[in-house]
């Protein structure tokens, strides 16, 4: 069954649009705009339309991304750098998203997330037990990785739970993809 293409819309009901888009969920300004764009009748509507937006206070990237890190980090308890990548994945542009996880995170000492983590994301093991296995341990780090920590923390509190921490390879606390 193939899947009918968008109706486009006109000025008015694509303001009606956006607005709903923004009633059901925060959205940044790049989301909006793309997805304005898959229903516009006509494109030279979006812009005007996003101004309007966000002099309304309806569209504001900044405090989009403030609450978003805030509630990432709360919430989940992920990393500083998972959650500058998730910002950019919504479209946030790289300064107001690097300001807004700087903040969130200017209180916050790592070492203890990375332990939080840990101890939830394993709250039915026995964590030095489980780390003793090579696959295991290396599963972990992998873990840490993708949850958006540096490798010298997560292998700082690895190290605590395992003696085999310290074979894992100590790379540069580049972003991971």
């Amino acid at each position: 069954m193939a899947l009918r293409p968008p109706r486009r819309l006109e000025a008015a009901a694509l303001r009606e649009y956006a607005v709903g888009l923004l009633g059901r969920r925060a959205l940044s300004t790049g989301e909006v705009r793309r997805k304005l764009k898959d229903r516009a009748q006509d494109a030279s509507d979006i812009e005007p339309l996003l101004h309007d937006l966000r002099e309304l206070g309806f569209l504001n990237d900044e405090r989009f991304a403030e609450h978003y890190a805030a509630r990432r980090l709360s919430n989940e308890g992920f990393g500083a750098q998972r959650v500058l990548r998730d910002l950019q994945q919504r479209r946030v542009a790289s300064p107001i998203a690097q300001e807004a996880v700087r903040e969130a995170f200017a209180e916050t000492d790592e070492v203890q997330l990375i332990e939080a983590y840990l101890q939830r994301r394993y709250r039915a093991k026995d964590l030095p037990a489980f780390l003793a296995e090579e696959k295991n341990l290396a599963s972990a780090f992998r873990r840490l990785r993708t949850a958006g920590f540096t490798a010298s923390n997560s292998i700082r509190v690895l190290r605590r739970f395992s003696q085999r921490a310290e074979e894992l390879e100590d790379e540069p606390d580049a972003p991971t993809e």
